[in-house]
């Protein structure tokens, strides 16, 4: 523990909440009630991650409609990012992994480093202050964010949101249909649904990929291109 505060230079006062943060379901699974997963610190680092690279962007990006820094800001805080901030800090070396997750390579899964990034951060919001995890955030924010380098990213649930956005009546929902498989492989079903009415499903190895999937099925049945 001590190796991974010095890698991402934040010395916890509780060291449970670290200790949490790296937490695998699996792992905890396994320990039972002596351990709790980092899946709810994964549901705050969320929101703290959103929060901090919104006001960045809003700051550092004045001359750009809020059409551009939605996209922006999705690249930032999609899975692949999120993987790749995730091995800049080794986070995969300090997971703590279940047997099974263990030796099926899930040090190296991206959703599993990704949602445990997102956990770190609620850890260190929690731990130290929202300044403290914003800047431990914003020391992985590119310092050549542009246009340019943004569009081979898509990110289908932003696009479909500004189709549905146009008719402000319009309630767009992603509603976890099914999950199957153990803890290292799961799968993970999502409807999107308009208004009730489901207008896309997707697959993935985890939650965002599968809602990613589901608006990518919507936006073509509705006569849109995809890549």
């Amino acid at each position: 523990m001590d190796e991974f505060e010095n890698i991402i230079q934040y010395q916890f006062k509780n060291k449970q909440l670290l200790t949490e943060a790296l937490s695998h379901s699996s792992y905890a699974n396994e320990k039972k009630k002596t351990r709790n997963s980092n899946e709810r610190l994964e549901f705050l680092g969320d929101s703290v991650l959103s929060v901090i690279v919104s006001q960045y962007l809003f700051e550092h990006f004045s001359h750009l409609p809020e059409g551009e820094l939605t996209k922006i800001r999705a690249s930032l805080v999609c899975e692949k990012s999120l993987y790749n901030f995730a091995q800049q800090i080794r986070l995969g070396d300090f997971l703590l992994l279940g047997k099974g997750e263990e030796h099926t390579g899930g040090r190296e899964r991206p959703s599993i480093l990704a949602d445990a990034f997102e956990a770190v951060i609620a850890a260190i919001y929690l731990d130290g202050g929202l300044e403290a995890a914003r800047k431990h955030v914003l020391k992985f924010i590119p310092d050549d964010i542009d246009k340019k380098s943004l569009t081979a990213f898509s990110d289908y649930k932003t696009i479909l949101q500004e189709v549905i956005q146009k008719n402000p009546e319009e309630k767009v929902e992603y509603i976890l249909a099914d999950q199957t498989g153990p803890d290292h492989n799961k799968a993970f079903k999502v409807q999107v649904c308009l208004n009730s009415n489901v207008i896309g499903t997707g697959t993935g190895k985890s939650k965002k990929e599968a809602e990613q999937m589901a608006a990518k099925e919507a936006l073509e049945l509705m006569g849109y291109e995809t890549q």
